[in-house]
């Protein structure tokens, strides 16, 4: 793991299968560019759900420019793509920027 915001860990296609794919909880990961606006909005939403619900989720998010391989392996098209991957495998995908109660509605059958 490179640095951390806000309870967000930064993850890398070499550190995608350690980090994300062998978690123990369900991990949110944040498919994400510098370049992006909407990504940037979420920022603080995610910052905000990780603190929460650090007992049931772990958010983490990861450079589209930066690591194609991951990018690619899951069909990633858009930033910001969200996808909830439990056990080793994607069980949701949304794409877009969605205020915190929305996106936290949306993630209640994961947070389950």
């Amino acid at each position: 793991m490179t640095t951390q915001t806000e309870g967000v860990a930064q993850v890398t296609d070499a550190d995608f299968g350690t980090e994300v794919l062998a978690a123990g909880l369900p991990v949110l990961v944040k498919f994400t560019a510098e370049w992006c606006g909407p990504c940037r909005q979420l920022t603080p939403v995610l910052a905000a759900i990780a603190t929460e619900e650090a007992e049931r989720l772990r958010i983490v998010e990861i450079d589209v420019d930066r690591n194609p391989e991951t990018t690619v392996a899951y069909g990633v098209l858009a930033t910001p793509t969200l996808m909830v991957f439990r056990a080793g495998e994607p069980v949701k995908s949304i794409v877009g920027a969605r205020p915190k109660r929305r996106l936290l509605q949306e993630l209640e059958d994961v947070l389950a």
